[in-house]
């Protein structure tokens, strides 16, 4: 039957027939709200290239925490800007490094938070590379093995100052193997692993650098992160991941990879997370800013195509305007 027996614009007709018949929705529960926290004390600086998004002192923390709470969304990622870097990120497995002070004090203040511990050492070397260097100008090389024992002593850090769930963003080979070996061996076998499985070497991370001050010292991260040109590539690292005993599997960046998303998606039947990356959300604010877009209109369209694409969770820097458009 073709038209005028059918007529598709019947379903249409009414805001009252849209929601009826409406195929995708977005929920406070979906999102996944980043934190970036520094050193120092009584710190709330809004980071330039973010706008509205901060850097906090662990001190201001409480704020910001009772404001996630308020607006019912269920999980921070935690990203830390340490006092000191050196060439093997020591910090970031440190008792008291920044991530871990963070951790403790959400846990204190708000039990039922998700804390997402970031699982890198990026932000912690002095060389801003996600591993240990060999070398240096054109014949540095990132030692796999060698980083994933540093990768498994954080995690296990992290763990054991409360984080609720490791998301290993480093895209060494075997990560989650060795994590999850460590987290077991550490007592922490009920720890999820939310994988970076696919994570593309983008463009689409430049504000975010800013904001963790993690921007490689010299050269750049595609010999571990993944050429933008490849999909089968990437459903070969998703299942990697997913043999090695990942819980979750995320995929990073969002917009320019929701066929990523898609066909992840339909491969695997683990829970799907995407990553609404910096580049993504400064994009939008810096033309809402200039009264170019509707930005209300814009950010929720954005990530309702991505729950459509696939994803059961959204990290987004949105997560608190959009929380409040949603409820509004």
């Amino acid at each position: 039957m073709t038209y005028p027996i059918t007529r598709h614009r019947r379903l249409r007709r009414t805001p009252a027939l849209r929601n009826l018949v409406r195929e995708t929705y977005l929920h406070p529960h979906d999102f996944v709200y980043p934190l970036f926290v520094v050193p120092g004390e009584g710190v709330k600086q809004e980071i330039p290239s973010m706008p509205g998004v901060y850097h906090y002192s662990v001190d201001r923390l409480e704020e910001e925490v009772r404001e996630i709470q308020s607006l019912g969304i269920q999980a921070v990622l935690l990203f830390g800007i340490p006092e000191h870097k050196d060439p093997i990120g020591t910090s970031a497995y440190e008792t008291d490094g920044i991530v871990q002070q963070a951790t403790r004090l959400i846990k204190a203040l708000a039990p039922e938070l998700v804390v997402v511990a970031d699982t890198c050492l990026c932000e912690f070397t002095d060389h801003g590379h996600c591993g240990v260097v060999h070398g240096s100008g054109a014949t540095a090389v990132v030692d796999n093995d060698e980083s994933l024992a540093l990768l498994v002593r954080t995690a296990v850090s992290q763990a054991a100052a409360g984080a609720d769930i490791i998301a290993p963003s480093n895209m060494m080979d075997g990560f989650v193997a060795a994590i999850r070996q460590g987290l077991d061996e550490a007592g922490f076998e009920d720890i999820p692993i939310m994988s970076y499985a696919v994570k593309y070497s983008s463009a689409y991370y430049g504000p975010f650098r800013e904001a963790a001050q993690s921007a490689p010292q010299f050269g750049d991260r595609k010999t571990y992160q993944m050429d933008p040109a490849n999909v089968r590539e990437a459903l070969r690292e998703a299942a990697s991941d997913v043999a090695e005993g990942a819980d979750m599997l995320m995929v990073k960046p969002g917009l320019a990879y929701l066929d990523v998303v898609r066909v992840v998606k339909e491969r695997f039947d683990l829970p799907l997370v995407v990553y609404n990356v910096s580049a993504e959300y400064s994009m939008v604010k810096a033309a809402s800013l200039q009264g170019w877009i509707d930005e209300r209109a814009i950010v929720l369209e954005t990530l309702t195509g991505m729950k459509r694409a696939g994803a059961d969770l959204i990290i987004t820097y949105h997560a608190k305007d959009a929380v409040r458009w949603l409820n509004g």
